[in-house]
């Protein structure tokens, strides 16, 4: 069976329509959201086709530690944050089409199937994290997105950001390259990607990996798709196409951050309307009969919710950390839902049974196909993700613990030889397989709540349900171990003298 594995950036799951069925934003996940209906036809178009998980969350965050998630079946958070492939990573396509830089004629002749990523994701490119194309049998990189590092043509353009933020590469790139809505990065990549089908749909059991960057800022899709949301399109007083990553109220009007929605609601349909080309492409070939999708996103982000914009800041509430999960299979669980827990972690596991390679041992991630086939089989009992040096979560679906650490935030250390170059941190010399982090201490308080009465995480419980935050705390020492991270990570947690409650 073929796997095709769908990755959108900062896509809330909330923008979806499966998981938003026709309701305003505002009656979906957060009342501080607008009371606009986002339309996504090609998303609920897979959705029929396939299996709706409810119930997803990340694991590691933000952008390339999520990545590295899917690429090794393990969370990375735990023990590094962004960073490249290590030497010793087993990573996804390596261990679908075997060693790197040997012939396609050699890679078919050994019974490996093909792998391909296309993508405009440039931190994959980017020094600190630059190599997770190594292990692909092909890969196409569209350029020009965000700060690629691309044309340099010294000519006058439109930049509504600073012109000193790296952000003006984005605008210089979109200028001299963007003539038609053909040419905005999600239609290229989805379009590349229906091309790549098309020319290699005789190949068996291969792995396509589309890794698309929309909807991640810069938010600047074309006019016509922001008049959806805001009649005024880009005739505003003042706008911007990143977003700083704070409160609001620190930067924005009321009416400012109403437009940002905006133009964020515009990407998520842009993007949508564009994914429709591959789903198109995917009915002409007659694929389905043997071809999985998974489509996902790394996490969501903050967006006037809890009043906050953009990620990072605080804990990994369902803004962030819950994350679109559908899967559709071309035999089990057509046009279902399922409530098991899922992760990131997954892809791995379930691309490798999908293609059928086996599954290296120690990964964290678990196969969803038998949760494909069966409503009933199990996939985790706890989910957990959280970012490096931060608060680290844990959910069973029903509460929801985010634990802070202790007021030093120490002891924390940093498994790995690479350094930090685009999220810094204080990292100490590399010593006995680690590096000693001086990171800040973190200032948001431990939070507890009961999704089932409280899915939105409003009231914290953590204070009056002591017997509950125990029972949690109890449940993270032990998923933590199980999970084998560092020793230290249960004293920075101050939960160094928990068990699991058995």
């Amino acid at each position: 069976m073929n796997a095709i594995v769908i990755v959108c950036d900062t896509l809330r799951v909330d923008h979806c329509g499966p998981y938003h069925h026709g309701r305003p934003l505002n009656l979906v996940m957060s009342p501080e959201q607008p009371d606009w209906v986002v339309p996504t036809p090609n998303m609920d178009r897979l959705a029929q086709r396939g299996t709706v998980f409810d119930r997803a969350w990340c694991g590691s965050t933000p952008c390339m530690p999520a990545r590295r998630d899917i690429y090794t079946g393990r969370h990375e958070f735990l023990e590094r944050g962004w960073g490249p492939l290590e030497d010793d990573d087993l990573d996804l396509p390596r261990q679908v089409s075997g060693a790197p830089n040997q012939s396609l004629t050699w890679q078919l002749e050994q019974g490996y199937p093909v792998s391909y990523m296309v993508t405009d994701h440039f931190h994959l490119w980017e020094q600190g994290a630059g190599n997770y194309h190594m292990g692909y049998t092909g890969f196409e990189f569209v350029r020009g997105h965000e700060a690629d590092a691309w044309r340099t043509d010294p000519v006058a353009f439109p930049c509504p950001d600073d012109i000193r933020h790296k952000a003006e590469r984005h605008h210089r790139n979109v200028h001299l390259t963007r003539h038609s809505e053909a040419d905005v990065f999600c239609a290229q990549v989805f379009s590349q990607a229906a091309g790549w089908l098309e020319a290699n749909r005789a190949h068996r059991d291969f792995y396509l990996h589309i890794d698309c960057f929309d909807p991640h800022e810069p938010w600047d899709p074309p006019e016509e798709y922001v008049k959806l949301f805001d009649p005024r399109g880009y005739d505003v007083e003042r706008w911007s196409s990143m977003v700083p990553y704070d409160r609001w109220s620190n930067h924005y009007t009321p009416d400012e951050l109403r437009h940002i929605q905006a133009r964020y609601a515009a990407s998520v349909v842009m993007t949508d309307k564009w994914l429709g080309v591959l789903l198109d492409k995917l009915d002409e070939l007659n694929l389905w009969d043997d071809t999985m999708v998974i489509f996902t996103s790394d996490h969501g982000t903050y967006n006037g919710d809890r009043g906050r914009i953009g990620k990072l800041q605080t804990h990994q509430h369902d803004a962030c950390g819950h994350i679109p999960f559908i899967v559709a299979h071309p035999k089990y669980g057509q046009g279902e839902r399922r409530s098991q827990l899922v992760q990131l972690v997954d892809i791995y596991p379930t691309v490798l049974a999908a293609v059928g390679r086996p599954c290296p041992a120690g990964r964290h991630g678990v196969d969803l196909l038998p949760a494909l086939r069966d409503a009933d089989a199990g996939t985790r009992d706890y989910a957990v993700c959280g970012m490096f040096g931060r608060s680290v979560t844990i959910t069973d679906g029903d509460w929801i613990l985010h634990q802070s650490p202790v007021e030093d935030n120490k002891p924390l250390f940093w498994y790995s030889h690479s350094l930090a170059r685009f999220i810094p941190y204080d990292l100490g010399p590399f010593e006995h397989g680690r590096r000693a982090v001086d990171c800040a201490s973190w200032t948001e308080p431990t939070w507890l709540s009961d999704k089932r009465c409280d899915p939105n995480e409003t009231v914290n419980l953590a204070a009056d349900r002591s017997d509950k935050l125990a029972d949690m705390q109890r449940a993270l020492a032990g998923k933590l171990k199980e999970l084998g991270a560092p020793s230290e990570q249960l004293e920075r947690l101050g939960l160094q003298h928990m068990q699991r409650a058995r």
